[in-house]
């Protein structure tokens, strides 16, 4: 009843999630696709490499969109995870953040640089809203999940996309998929974790 009360009494909640999938398309999507193939055409390695990395993490919030659509209660945690990791990816790698810094003024720099930091500030403060929202993770099953407004409100434009994008494919299908997704994403990052980043350090080129 309470997060019943809190859905209907606060009418900045579902314009905040609406407007967070919007952003998330172009600052997470769009916006870097043109980076990363501006990079390409100006033989950019640094920015390249950067924007090659973020994309393989930012694929979690891919992941978190198809298990939202099948709703199921993780897709709240790997949600805040994606939030985290995506500025952690973009700052992380020493050797790539100097030869961005050490490249000559240009537009496609000054559009990175630019991007990078708005999409940092963008995912930790996407991560400290959601904080209040942890406790669908740990809803017991759908039904549970659905039926708690604030839940639910945060699905809703992950339905809109499957009714747009993946009419005839279930819920449980692209659910399905999305856990083997999450699966091979969690394998990598904990190989990277235990056996590349030790090698490694924080430096890309190894």
């Amino acid at each position: 009843m309470l997060n019943y009360l809190l859905a209907v009494e606060s009418p900045w909640l579902q314009p905040l999630v609406w407007t967070d999938y919007r952003l998330a398309v172009i600052f997470a999507l769009m916006i870097p696709l043109v980076i990363l193939i501006w990079a390409f055409v100006q033989k950019a390695e640094a920015i390249q490499r950067l924007m090659m990395t973020y994309l393989r993490v930012a694929s979690l919030l891919i992941i978190s969109l198809y298990l939202m659509i099948a709703a199921l209660p993780i897709s709240f945690l790997t949600y805040i995870m994606a939030r985290v990791l995506i500025p952690i990816s973009l700052w992380f790698w020493v050797d790539l953040n100097e030869e961005v810094s050490e490249m000559p003024a240009s537009g496609l720099k000054l559009i990175f640089t630019s991007w990078r930091w708005a999409v940092t500030v963008y995912n930790i403060l996407g991560a400290i809203v959601l904080i209040p929202f942890v406790h669908c993770a740990f809803s017991h099953g759908q039904k549970e999940l659905i039926g708690d407004a604030t839940c639910r409100i945060w699905l809703d434009p992950a339905w809109l996309y499957k009714q747009t994008f993946s009419p005839n494919l279930t819920p449980q299908f692209l659910g399905f998929f999305a856990l083997v997704g999450l699966a091979v994403y969690i394998l990598y990052l904990g190989y990277f974790v235990f056996f590349k980043l030790g090698k490694q350090g924080r430096s890309a080129m190894g």
